[in-house]
């Protein structure tokens, strides 16, 4: 994998919320910290409304601060630049996965691998337009947003490799044949991610159809680190 040099935004940032609309007045956030929060996730929920369809390198300052409700000039508070701005949706998505998978992680059992992938379903559902934001960029985007995922997607394999070490059995693995387990659980559910995108009728029986073959590969790649031999036997 290629050297990374650019290190992405750490601040949290909550994705968008994508529940039914109320019709009530939101309440003006009472302290400027408050304000400037929910400025900054009115522009990220704007950056991408407006990429839903199109690449966003094609989106501009002005459109987003426009649709936040904001003059361009304040964009700047809260980004250094439209760059910063992908680069910070990419690293959220990609922590809200990492999350996910480290909480699927601590579920052992015969049903685990298929409780993670329903609990992927839901997040890839509740939140559709990151997933597909960043499905988009990863590899066509810009360059910065796609260093981000390469990033996240080298912390989601270090900390699979490690917690595979701890398991029975795997305790004298090489760490370059622990990478390599990790690294194939990891693509194989970045695959699922995009094959649940291309499904046009969630809860069909497309979707069940990506998850029972999803389930079927997890199984077959667990069963072959099972039968493994490290080299250095």
């Amino acid at each position: 994998m290629a050297a990374v040099t650019m290190v992405p935004d750490r601040r949290r940032v909550a994705l968008p919320r994508l529940g039914a609309v109320s019709a009530a007045p939101v309440p003006e956030p009472a302290t400027r910290a408050a304000r400037k929060e929910r400025t900054r996730q009115a522009l990220l929920d704007a950056a991408l409304e407006l990429s839903a369809d199109r690449s966003f390198a094609t989106v501009s300052l002005r459109e987003v601060a426009r649709r936040a409700g904001i003059v361009p000039t304040a964009f700047y508070r809260h980004f250094g630049s439209m760059e910063e701005l992908g680069v910070a949706l990419a690293a959220d998505t990609m922590r809200m996965l990492r999350t996910l998978l480290r909480e699927a992680r601590r579920t052992r059992g015969p049903s685990s691998a298929r409780a993670s992938l329903e609990a992927l379903v839901r997040q890839v559902r509740a939140h559709e337009q990151a997933f597909r934001f960043l499905a988009r960029e990863r590899y066509g985007g810009q360059p910065a947003v796609a260093r981000t995922v390469t990033v996240e997607l080298r912390l989601i394999t270090g900390e699979l490799s490690v917690d595979l070490s701890r398991m029975p059995g795997m305790a004298d693995w090489d760490v370059d044949d622990l990478e390599m387990a990790a690294d194939l659980l990891v693509t194989a559910m970045l695959e699922v991610v995009l094959e649940l995108l291309d499904v046009d009728r969630p809860g069909g029986p497309a979707e069940a159809e990506v998850l029972a073959r999803a389930e079927k590969q997890m199984r077959l790649i667990v069963l072959g680190m099972g039968a493994w031999k490290p080299s250095h036997r």
